[in-house]
């Protein structure tokens, strides 16, 4: 199956493409866009691979679900389009940020700019039906970015995993923490921030290591 994603993803997932489960889920996803409204629009599903190529991921941030109302999802998790507002979760994150290594909120949601730095911003499923969160979930997206962790941490190490809330540190817990740096915390949700998010420090902790590690830090 010739599916349009950047080339070094493309070599290493090949496999999962030809697979009985991706062929089932394309299928699926295909008719939903034709017969109603879903989300990221076709052209940014694969978004987070097309901004952070297979040998430039440095951070992999894990979301759950694209963003399910208008406007919003662009194929990073948490991020929004320019000139959207901030869904709660990333106000949180970027509260953070501004507390732990004091760079102000910035004016756009859109976490372009993270990306294009090496952070994979991967949700586990990769598109929505309009309006209704999770409505494309145990659909085959999930098999899909399993194998997408499992390639990253079976021929990559020194990258940082950070995996917010319980559904994240399942969908991680293979990952090897003597080869890198694993992140964890509760989710930056409203309903979970004040139980551990805030003051967790992730984002300094993650550009130490990255220093450490000879690379480049990550302008948050």
């Amino acid at each position: 199956m010739n599916v349009k994603i950047e080339p070094g993803w493309k070599a290493q997932l090949s496999a999962e493409f030809e697979k009985d489960y991706f062929k089932r889920l394309t299928d699926f996803v295909r008719q939903e866009y034709k017969q109603g409204v879903a989300y990221p629009p076709g052209a940014y599903i694969f978004n987070a691979f097309r901004l952070c190529p297979f040998d430039r991921v440095k951070v992999v941030i894990l979301g759950q679900d694209p963003y399910h109302e208008p406007g919003q999802a662009h194929g990073l998790c948490f991020s929004v389009r320019e000139g959207v507002p901030f869904p709660p979760s990333l106000v949180n994150i970027f509260k953070e940020i501004e507390s732990d290594t004091g760079t102000p909120a910035p004016l756009s949601g859109d976490l372009t700019r993270w990306a294009e730095q090496g952070v994979l911003l991967l949700n586990a499923t990769l598109t929505v039906r309009a309006h209704q969160a999770g409505s494309h979930q145990n659909k085959g997206w999930e098999t899909f970015t399993d194998a997408v962790i499992h390639r990253l941490a079976e021929s990559q190490s020194h990258i940082v995993y950070i995996l917010w809330g319980s559904y994240a540190q399942r969908k991680g817990a293979f990952i090897d923490k003597s080869r890198n740096l694993v992140l964890q915390s509760p989710h930056p949700s409203p309903l979970s921030a004040y139980r551990g998010f805030f003051g967790n420090k992730h984002f300094s902790q993650t550009n130490d290591y990255l220093i450490a590690c000879g690379k480049k830090p990550i302008e948050w």
